[in-house]
Protein backbone atom coordinates (compact mmCIF):
# COMPACT_ATOMS: atom_id res chain seq x y z
CA UNK A 1 0.00 0.00 0.00
CA UNK A 2 1.31 3.43 -0.87
CA UNK A 3 0.66 6.06 1.77
CA UNK A 4 1.27 9.55 0.49
CA UNK A 5 3.06 12.12 2.59
CA UNK A 6 2.05 15.60 1.49
CA UNK A 7 4.73 18.28 1.67
CA UNK A 8 3.98 20.59 4.55
CA UNK A 9 3.06 24.16 3.71
CA UNK A 10 3.29 26.79 6.42
CA UNK A 11 0.31 29.01 7.19
CA UNK A 12 0.13 32.56 5.91
CA UNK A 13 3.00 34.73 7.11
CA UNK A 14 6.63 35.32 6.27
CA UNK A 15 7.98 33.81 9.46
CA UNK A 16 6.06 30.62 8.94
CA UNK A 17 7.22 30.37 5.34
CA UNK A 18 10.84 30.86 6.43
CA UNK A 19 10.59 27.87 8.73
CA UNK A 20 8.60 25.74 6.32
CA UNK A 21 11.31 23.10 6.32
CA UNK A 22 10.74 22.50 10.02
CA UNK A 23 7.13 21.55 9.42
CA UNK A 24 8.01 18.16 7.98
CA UNK A 25 8.54 16.55 11.39
CA UNK A 26 4.88 15.56 11.77
CA UNK A 27 2.85 16.66 8.77
CA UNK A 28 -0.81 16.00 8.25
CA UNK A 29 -0.88 12.59 6.62
CA UNK A 30 -3.52 10.23 5.40
CA UNK A 31 -3.95 7.88 2.44
CA UNK A 32 -4.69 10.13 -0.50
CA UNK A 33 -4.25 7.74 -3.41
CA UNK A 34 -6.58 5.09 -4.68
CA UNK A 35 -5.16 2.02 -2.96
CA UNK A 36 -6.23 -1.48 -2.12
CA UNK A 37 -6.64 -0.63 1.54
CA UNK A 38 -7.00 2.41 3.75
CA UNK A 39 -5.16 2.95 7.01
CA UNK A 40 -7.25 3.35 10.11
CA UNK A 41 -7.39 7.01 11.07
CA UNK A 42 -8.33 9.01 14.11
CA UNK A 43 -11.94 8.80 15.28
CA UNK A 44 -14.14 11.03 17.42
CA UNK A 45 -12.40 10.77 20.79
CA UNK A 46 -14.95 12.03 23.25
CA UNK A 47 -18.43 13.15 24.13
CA UNK A 48 -18.48 16.62 25.58
CA UNK A 49 -20.57 17.23 28.67
CA UNK A 50 -20.82 20.99 28.84
CA UNK A 51 -23.27 23.76 29.51
CA UNK A 52 -24.42 27.29 29.00
CA UNK A 53 -21.93 29.94 28.12
CA UNK A 54 -21.70 32.32 31.06
CA UNK A 55 -19.86 35.55 30.46
CA UNK A 56 -18.92 37.21 33.74
CA UNK A 57 -18.39 40.86 33.05
CA UNK A 58 -16.29 42.03 35.97
CA UNK A 59 -12.61 42.80 36.16
CA UNK A 60 -9.89 41.16 38.23
CA UNK A 61 -7.96 43.10 40.83
CA UNK A 62 -4.89 40.99 40.15
CA UNK A 63 -5.23 41.41 36.42
CA UNK A 64 -5.68 45.17 36.85
CA UNK A 65 -2.38 45.38 38.70
CA UNK A 66 -0.61 43.51 35.93
CA UNK A 67 -2.39 44.82 32.85
CA UNK A 68 -3.69 48.18 34.00
CA UNK A 69 -7.39 49.07 34.48
CA UNK A 70 -9.56 47.15 32.08
CA UNK A 71 -12.17 49.89 31.89
CA UNK A 72 -9.83 52.57 30.60
CA UNK A 73 -11.08 54.51 27.59
CA UNK A 74 -7.51 55.33 26.54
CA UNK A 75 -5.94 53.57 23.53
CA UNK A 76 -4.83 50.03 24.24
CA UNK A 77 -1.33 50.60 25.54
CA UNK A 78 0.59 49.88 28.71
CA UNK A 79 2.94 52.18 30.55
CA UNK A 80 5.75 49.64 31.01
CA UNK A 81 8.70 49.70 28.67
CA UNK A 82 9.14 46.67 26.49
CA UNK A 83 11.59 44.18 28.05
CA UNK A 84 15.12 43.86 26.77
CA UNK A 85 15.28 40.08 27.27
CA UNK A 86 12.98 37.67 25.44
CA UNK A 87 10.52 35.78 27.62
CA UNK A 88 10.96 32.03 27.81
CA UNK A 89 7.21 31.46 27.85
CA UNK A 90 4.34 32.07 25.44
CA UNK A 91 0.55 31.82 25.21
CA UNK A 92 -2.01 30.11 23.00
CA UNK A 93 -5.57 31.43 23.18
CA UNK A 94 -8.81 29.91 22.05
CA UNK A 95 -11.14 32.56 20.60
CA UNK A 96 -14.83 31.73 21.16
CA UNK A 97 -15.54 31.81 24.88
CA UNK A 98 -12.09 33.20 25.72
CA UNK A 99 -11.58 36.37 23.69
CA UNK A 100 -15.00 36.68 22.06
CA UNK A 101 -18.58 35.83 22.99
CA UNK A 102 -20.41 35.50 19.67
CA UNK A 103 -19.37 38.79 18.01
CA UNK A 104 -18.51 40.80 21.10
CA UNK A 105 -15.15 40.93 22.91
CA UNK A 106 -15.13 39.47 26.39
CA UNK A 107 -14.18 42.21 28.87
CA UNK A 108 -10.43 42.36 29.39
CA UNK A 109 -9.57 40.40 26.25
CA UNK A 110 -8.41 43.33 24.11
CA UNK A 111 -6.42 44.86 26.95
CA UNK A 112 -4.72 41.52 27.60
CA UNK A 113 -3.62 41.01 24.00
CA UNK A 114 -2.42 44.61 23.73
CA UNK A 115 -0.33 44.15 26.86
CA UNK A 116 1.30 40.98 25.53
CA UNK A 117 2.07 42.70 22.23
CA UNK A 118 3.63 45.68 23.98
CA UNK A 119 5.77 43.37 26.12
CA UNK A 120 6.69 41.24 23.08
CA UNK A 121 5.41 38.14 24.81
CA UNK A 122 4.58 35.78 21.94
CA UNK A 123 1.13 34.28 21.55
CA UNK A 124 -0.97 32.55 18.94
CA UNK A 125 -4.71 32.29 18.46
CA UNK A 126 -5.63 28.60 18.22
CA UNK A 127 -9.28 27.90 17.46
CA UNK A 128 -11.44 25.04 16.30
CA UNK A 129 -13.55 27.62 14.49
CA UNK A 130 -13.37 28.10 10.75
CA UNK A 131 -15.42 28.76 7.65
CA UNK A 132 -13.54 31.94 6.70
CA UNK A 133 -10.11 32.39 5.19
CA UNK A 134 -7.44 33.27 7.73
CA UNK A 135 -6.97 36.79 6.34
CA UNK A 136 -10.70 37.53 6.58
CA UNK A 137 -11.03 36.10 10.08
CA UNK A 138 -8.00 38.01 11.38
CA UNK A 139 -9.23 41.29 9.88
CA UNK A 140 -12.61 40.79 11.54
CA UNK A 141 -11.06 39.96 14.93
CA UNK A 142 -8.72 42.94 14.73
CA UNK A 143 -11.64 45.28 14.07
CA UNK A 144 -13.79 43.86 16.86
CA UNK A 145 -11.02 43.72 19.46
CA UNK A 146 -9.34 46.96 18.46
CA UNK A 147 -5.98 45.16 18.47
CA UNK A 148 -3.85 44.64 15.37
CA UNK A 149 -3.54 40.92 14.68
CA UNK A 150 -1.92 39.05 11.80
CA UNK A 151 -2.21 35.67 10.11
CA UNK A 152 1.35 34.92 11.19
CA UNK A 153 0.24 33.77 14.63
CA UNK A 154 -3.25 32.50 13.81
CA UNK A 155 -4.34 28.87 13.42
CA UNK A 156 -7.94 27.83 12.87
CA UNK A 157 -9.34 24.35 12.47
CA UNK A 158 -8.78 23.91 8.74
CA UNK A 159 -5.47 25.79 8.46
CA UNK A 160 -3.53 22.46 8.46
CA UNK A 161 -5.45 21.40 5.32
CA UNK A 162 -2.82 23.47 3.51
CA UNK A 163 -0.46 20.55 4.11
CA UNK A 164 -2.51 18.38 1.77
CA UNK A 165 -2.00 20.58 -1.28
CA UNK A 166 1.55 19.78 -2.29
CA UNK A 167 3.75 16.74 -2.28
CA UNK A 168 5.80 15.98 -5.41
CA UNK A 169 3.61 13.86 -7.64
CA UNK A 170 1.29 12.93 -4.80
CA UNK A 171 -0.45 16.04 -3.41
CA UNK A 172 -4.03 17.08 -3.93
CA UNK A 173 -3.37 20.34 -5.76
CA UNK A 174 -4.54 18.92 -9.10
CA UNK A 175 -6.85 16.18 -7.80
CA UNK A 176 -10.63 16.33 -7.35
CA UNK A 177 -11.61 17.12 -3.78
CA UNK A 178 -15.13 17.35 -2.37
CA UNK A 179 -15.40 20.22 0.12
CA UNK A 180 -18.30 21.00 2.43
CA UNK A 181 -19.06 23.12 5.48
CA UNK A 182 -21.45 25.75 6.79
CA UNK A 183 -21.16 27.65 3.51
CA UNK A 184 -19.75 25.23 0.98
CA UNK A 185 -19.20 27.93 -1.65
CA UNK A 186 -17.13 29.96 0.78
CA UNK A 187 -15.25 26.81 1.82
CA UNK A 188 -14.48 26.21 -1.86
CA UNK A 189 -13.04 29.73 -2.10
CA UNK A 190 -10.85 29.07 0.95
CA UNK A 191 -9.66 25.74 -0.49
CA UNK A 192 -8.77 27.43 -3.76
CA UNK A 193 -6.82 30.11 -1.88
CA UNK A 194 -4.95 27.29 -0.15
CA UNK A 195 -3.95 25.97 -3.57
CA UNK A 196 -6.50 23.25 -4.42
CA UNK A 197 -7.39 23.62 -8.10
CA UNK A 198 -10.20 21.10 -8.63
CA UNK A 199 -12.69 21.74 -5.83
CA UNK A 200 -16.19 20.27 -5.99
CA UNK A 201 -19.00 21.15 -3.56
CA UNK A 202 -22.32 19.32 -3.02
CA UNK A 203 -24.22 21.90 -5.08
CA UNK A 204 -22.14 21.02 -8.15
CA UNK A 205 -23.02 17.34 -7.90
CA UNK A 206 -26.70 18.04 -7.21
CA UNK A 207 -26.91 20.34 -10.24
CA UNK A 208 -25.31 17.74 -12.50
CA UNK A 209 -27.26 14.79 -11.06
CA UNK A 210 -30.58 16.00 -9.57
CA UNK A 211 -31.73 12.41 -9.03
CA UNK A 212 -28.83 11.72 -6.64
CA UNK A 213 -30.91 13.32 -3.86
CA UNK A 214 -34.60 12.59 -4.58
CA UNK A 215 -35.99 15.17 -2.18
CA UNK A 216 -36.89 18.82 -2.46
CA UNK A 217 -33.61 20.55 -1.52
CA UNK A 218 -34.04 22.81 1.48
CA UNK A 219 -31.54 25.28 0.02
CA UNK A 220 -32.54 25.08 -3.64
CA UNK A 221 -31.86 28.77 -4.39
CA UNK A 222 -28.51 28.68 -2.62
CA UNK A 223 -27.46 25.56 -4.51
CA UNK A 224 -28.51 27.04 -7.84
CA UNK A 225 -26.58 30.24 -7.13
CA UNK A 226 -23.34 28.51 -6.13
CA UNK A 227 -23.18 25.44 -8.39
CA UNK A 228 -20.47 25.12 -11.01
CA UNK A 229 -20.01 22.62 -13.79
CA UNK A 230 -18.15 19.54 -12.62
CA UNK A 231 -14.45 19.56 -13.52
CA UNK A 232 -13.38 17.85 -16.73
CA UNK A 233 -12.02 14.33 -16.33
CA UNK A 234 -8.42 13.76 -15.42
CA UNK A 235 -6.37 12.05 -18.17
CA UNK A 236 -6.41 8.68 -16.41
CA UNK A 237 -10.21 8.80 -16.11
CA UNK A 238 -10.91 9.29 -19.81
CA UNK A 239 -12.61 6.18 -21.05
CA UNK A 240 -13.16 4.75 -17.58
CA UNK A 241 -16.38 2.86 -17.18
CA UNK A 242 -19.40 3.64 -15.03
CA UNK A 243 -20.22 6.33 -12.57
CA UNK A 244 -21.69 9.80 -12.63
CA UNK A 245 -20.51 11.94 -15.51
CA UNK A 246 -18.19 14.91 -15.00
CA UNK A 247 -18.82 16.08 -18.55
CA UNK A 248 -18.47 14.32 -21.88
CA UNK A 249 -19.76 11.07 -20.44
CA UNK A 250 -16.68 10.54 -18.27
CA UNK A 251 -16.95 9.57 -14.59
CA UNK A 252 -16.29 11.95 -11.71
CA UNK A 253 -13.60 10.59 -9.43
CA UNK A 254 -13.11 12.17 -6.00
CA UNK A 255 -9.73 11.75 -4.29
CA UNK A 256 -10.46 13.33 -0.90
CA UNK A 257 -13.35 14.72 1.14
CA UNK A 258 -12.66 17.75 3.34
CA UNK A 259 -15.14 18.98 5.96
CA UNK A 260 -14.01 22.55 6.63
CA UNK A 261 -16.51 23.48 9.33
CA UNK A 262 -20.03 22.64 10.55
CA UNK A 263 -22.22 21.54 7.58
CA UNK A 264 -25.77 22.82 7.34
CA UNK A 265 -27.50 20.34 5.02
CA UNK A 266 -26.63 17.12 6.81
CA UNK A 267 -28.95 14.96 4.70
CA UNK A 268 -27.39 15.85 1.34
CA UNK A 269 -23.83 15.81 2.64
CA UNK A 270 -24.22 12.43 4.35
CA UNK A 271 -25.77 10.97 1.20
CA UNK A 272 -22.90 12.11 -1.02
CA UNK A 273 -20.16 11.15 1.43
CA UNK A 274 -21.52 7.64 2.01
CA UNK A 275 -21.96 7.18 -1.76
CA UNK A 276 -18.29 7.97 -2.27
CA UNK A 277 -17.09 5.85 0.67
CA UNK A 278 -18.91 2.85 -0.79
CA UNK A 279 -17.77 3.53 -4.36
CA UNK A 280 -15.18 1.83 -6.49
CA UNK A 281 -12.05 3.95 -6.54
CA UNK A 282 -13.90 7.13 -5.55
CA UNK A 283 -15.94 7.17 -8.78
CA UNK A 284 -19.34 8.70 -8.17
CA UNK A 285 -22.19 6.34 -9.01
CA UNK A 286 -20.20 3.11 -8.63
CA UNK A 287 -20.27 0.48 -5.88
CA UNK A 288 -17.26 -1.54 -4.79
CA UNK A 289 -17.48 -5.32 -5.02
CA UNK A 290 -15.21 -5.51 -1.99
CA UNK A 291 -17.88 -4.09 0.32
CA UNK A 292 -19.03 -6.65 2.88
CA UNK A 293 -16.64 -9.44 1.86
CA UNK A 294 -15.89 -11.56 4.96
CA UNK A 295 -12.49 -12.65 3.62
CA UNK A 296 -11.12 -9.09 3.62
CA UNK A 297 -9.94 -6.95 6.55
CA UNK A 298 -12.74 -4.74 7.76
CA UNK A 299 -15.05 -6.75 5.47
CA UNK A 300 -13.66 -4.77 2.55
CA UNK A 301 -15.27 -1.46 3.48
CA UNK A 302 -13.24 1.62 2.49
CA UNK A 303 -10.64 -0.72 1.01
CA UNK A 304 -11.04 -0.13 -2.72
CA UNK A 305 -9.39 3.25 -3.30
CA UNK A 306 -12.20 5.34 -1.87
CA UNK A 307 -11.39 8.97 -1.04
CA UNK A 308 -9.76 9.81 2.28
CA UNK A 309 -12.13 11.61 4.64
CA UNK A 310 -10.96 14.57 6.73
CA UNK A 311 -12.67 16.53 9.51
CA UNK A 312 -11.19 19.80 10.71
CA UNK A 313 -12.30 19.44 14.34
CA UNK A 314 -14.16 17.06 16.66
CA UNK A 315 -16.15 19.57 18.75
CA UNK A 316 -19.55 18.22 19.70
CA UNK A 317 -20.53 21.57 21.23
CA UNK A 318 -19.50 25.18 20.92
CA UNK A 319 -20.38 28.37 22.78
CA UNK A 320 -22.84 30.56 20.85
CA UNK A 321 -25.43 33.22 21.67
CA UNK A 322 -28.03 30.82 23.05
CA UNK A 323 -27.99 30.00 26.75
CA UNK A 324 -26.86 26.41 26.08
CA UNK A 325 -23.98 25.29 23.81
CA UNK A 326 -24.92 24.39 20.23
CA UNK A 327 -24.05 21.26 18.25
CA UNK A 328 -20.93 21.53 16.12
CA UNK A 329 -18.94 19.56 13.58
CA UNK A 330 -18.48 16.68 16.01
CA UNK A 331 -22.24 16.14 15.97
CA UNK A 332 -22.27 15.91 12.16
CA UNK A 333 -19.38 13.50 12.36
CA UNK A 334 -21.23 11.34 14.88
CA UNK A 335 -24.34 11.33 12.67
CA UNK A 336 -22.29 10.26 9.65
CA UNK A 337 -20.59 7.53 11.69
CA UNK A 338 -24.00 6.29 12.85
CA UNK A 339 -25.35 6.12 9.30
CA UNK A 340 -22.18 4.32 8.16
CA UNK A 341 -22.60 1.80 10.97
CA UNK A 342 -26.09 1.01 9.72
CA UNK A 343 -25.04 0.85 6.05
CA UNK A 344 -22.25 -1.61 6.82
CA UNK A 345 -24.38 -3.68 9.17
CA UNK A 346 -22.04 -2.76 11.99
CA UNK A 347 -19.19 -4.57 10.22
CA UNK A 348 -16.82 -1.62 9.93
CA UNK A 349 -16.14 1.62 11.79
CA UNK A 350 -15.94 4.78 9.76
CA UNK A 351 -12.33 5.51 8.83
CA UNK A 352 -11.45 9.17 8.85
CA UNK A 353 -8.76 11.63 9.84
CA UNK A 354 -9.74 14.18 12.48
CA UNK A 355 -7.61 17.21 13.24
CA UNK A 356 -8.25 20.24 15.44
CA UNK A 357 -7.97 20.40 19.21
CA UNK A 358 -7.41 18.18 21.22
CA UNK A 359 -5.39 16.16 18.70
CA UNK A 360 -1.63 16.31 19.00
CA UNK A 361 -1.26 16.83 15.26
CA UNK A 362 -2.93 20.24 15.56
CA UNK A 363 -0.97 21.17 18.69
CA UNK A 364 2.24 20.24 16.89
CA UNK A 365 1.26 22.43 13.94
CA UNK A 366 0.40 25.27 16.34
CA UNK A 367 3.69 24.96 18.19
CA UNK A 368 5.65 25.24 14.95
CA UNK A 369 3.69 28.38 14.06
CA UNK A 370 4.30 29.78 17.55
CA UNK A 371 8.04 29.13 17.44
CA UNK A 372 8.30 30.76 14.01
CA UNK A 373 6.33 33.78 15.23
CA UNK A 374 8.52 34.04 18.33
CA UNK A 375 11.66 34.22 16.21
CA UNK A 376 10.20 36.86 13.92
CA UNK A 377 8.91 38.89 16.87
CA UNK A 378 12.34 39.23 18.42
CA UNK A 379 14.17 39.65 15.13
CA UNK A 380 11.91 42.63 14.40
CA UNK A 381 12.82 44.05 17.81
CA UNK A 382 16.43 44.41 16.69
CA UNK A 383 17.76 41.27 18.34
CA UNK A 384 19.91 40.69 15.26
CA UNK A 385 21.99 37.55 15.60
CA UNK A 386 21.18 37.18 19.29
CA UNK A 387 20.17 33.60 19.93
CA UNK A 388 16.74 33.19 21.48
CA UNK A 389 16.65 31.29 24.75
CA UNK A 390 14.67 28.04 24.65
CA UNK A 391 10.90 28.25 24.91
CA UNK A 392 10.32 26.68 28.31
CA UNK A 393 6.54 26.82 28.65
CA UNK A 394 3.35 27.50 26.68
CA UNK A 395 0.12 28.46 28.46
CA UNK A 396 -3.01 27.26 26.65
CA UNK A 397 -5.99 29.40 27.69
CA UNK A 398 -9.32 27.88 26.70
CA UNK A 399 -12.93 27.38 27.71
CA UNK A 400 -13.41 23.74 26.71
CA UNK A 401 -12.04 20.95 28.95
CA UNK A 402 -12.42 18.35 26.20
CA UNK A 403 -10.43 20.21 23.55
CA UNK A 404 -8.34 23.04 25.02
CA UNK A 405 -7.46 21.43 28.35
CA UNK A 406 -7.19 17.86 27.16
CA UNK A 407 -5.09 18.83 24.17
CA UNK A 408 -2.62 20.87 26.21
CA UNK A 409 -2.40 18.22 28.93
CA UNK A 410 -1.72 15.39 26.50
CA UNK A 411 0.49 17.13 23.96
CA UNK A 412 4.09 15.90 23.94
CA UNK A 413 6.23 18.61 22.40
CA UNK A 414 9.12 17.32 20.26
CA UNK A 415 11.16 20.14 21.80
CA UNK A 416 10.29 19.10 25.35
CA UNK A 417 8.31 22.30 25.95
CA UNK A 418 5.53 21.69 28.50
CA UNK A 419 2.07 23.11 27.82
CA UNK A 420 0.06 24.27 30.85
CA UNK A 421 -3.71 24.45 30.49
CA UNK A 422 -5.79 27.27 31.97
CA UNK A 423 -9.58 26.91 31.90
CA UNK A 424 -11.69 30.08 31.92
CA UNK A 425 -15.30 30.39 33.05
CA UNK A 426 -16.49 32.61 30.20
CA UNK A 427 -17.36 29.94 27.62
CA UNK A 428 -18.53 26.35 27.21
CA UNK A 429 -17.60 25.01 30.64
CA UNK A 430 -19.90 25.88 33.54
CA UNK A 431 -19.39 24.02 36.84
CA UNK A 432 -23.02 24.54 37.84
CA UNK A 433 -24.10 22.32 34.93
CA UNK A 434 -21.10 20.21 33.99
CA UNK A 435 -19.52 19.76 37.41
CA UNK A 436 -15.78 19.28 37.67
CA UNK A 437 -13.93 19.41 34.34
CA UNK A 438 -13.53 16.01 32.68
CA UNK A 439 -9.88 16.96 32.11
CA UNK A 440 -8.21 18.83 34.94
CA UNK A 441 -6.56 22.13 33.98
CA UNK A 442 -3.42 23.49 35.54
CA UNK A 443 -5.48 26.49 36.65
CA UNK A 444 -9.06 27.73 36.57
CA UNK A 445 -9.52 31.48 36.05
CA UNK A 446 -12.59 33.66 35.71
CA UNK A 447 -11.47 35.16 32.40
CA UNK A 448 -8.52 35.63 30.08
CA UNK A 449 -7.16 38.65 31.98
CA UNK A 450 -7.01 36.65 35.20
CA UNK A 451 -5.45 33.70 33.36
CA UNK A 452 -2.64 35.82 31.96
CA UNK A 453 -2.12 37.60 35.30
CA UNK A 454 -1.60 34.24 36.99
CA UNK A 455 0.83 33.05 34.33
CA UNK A 456 2.86 36.28 34.51
CA UNK A 457 3.09 35.95 38.29
CA UNK A 458 4.15 32.34 37.91
CA UNK A 459 6.88 33.31 35.47
CA UNK A 460 8.07 36.20 37.63
CA UNK A 461 7.69 38.55 34.71
CA UNK A 462 9.29 41.87 35.72
CA UNK A 463 6.49 44.04 34.34
CA UNK A 464 3.96 42.16 36.46
CA UNK A 465 4.76 44.43 39.37
CA UNK A 466 4.21 41.81 42.03
CA UNK A 467 0.47 41.37 41.57
CA UNK A 468 -0.64 39.14 44.41
CA UNK A 469 -2.30 35.75 44.13
CA UNK A 470 -4.73 36.43 46.96
CA UNK A 471 -7.16 38.61 44.99
CA UNK A 472 -7.02 36.29 42.02
CA UNK A 473 -7.56 33.21 44.12
CA UNK A 474 -10.46 34.84 45.96
CA UNK A 475 -12.06 35.79 42.66
CA UNK A 476 -11.66 32.26 41.28
CA UNK A 477 -12.81 30.47 44.38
Amino acid sequence: MRILRPRVVAPVGAASRQLCHQFSSSPLRAPLARTASVSTTTTVPFTLASSAARCRRRGSAAADRVLGPLTSSRPLSVGHEAPKQPPTFAFAFDIDGVLMHVAKPIPGAARTLAYLQQQRIPFILLTNGGGKHETERVADLSARLGVTLTTENFVQSHTPFRELVDSPGEGLRDRNVLVTGSDAARCRAIAEQYGFRRVVIPADILAAHPDIFPFDPLMRERYAATARALPPPLPEDVGAAGGGSSGGGHPLRIDAILVFDDPRDWALDIQLITDLLASRGGVLGTYSRRNGRPDLPGRGWQADGQPALYFSNPDLHWSAGYRHPRLGQGAFQAALAGVWHELTGGQAALRRTVIGKPHGRTYGFAERVLRAHRETLWASAGAGEQKLPPLRRVYMVGDNPASDVRGANEYASPHGTPWTSILVRTGVWDPDRAGAPAHQPGRIADDVAAAVAWALEREGWPAAGGAGFDALAAREG
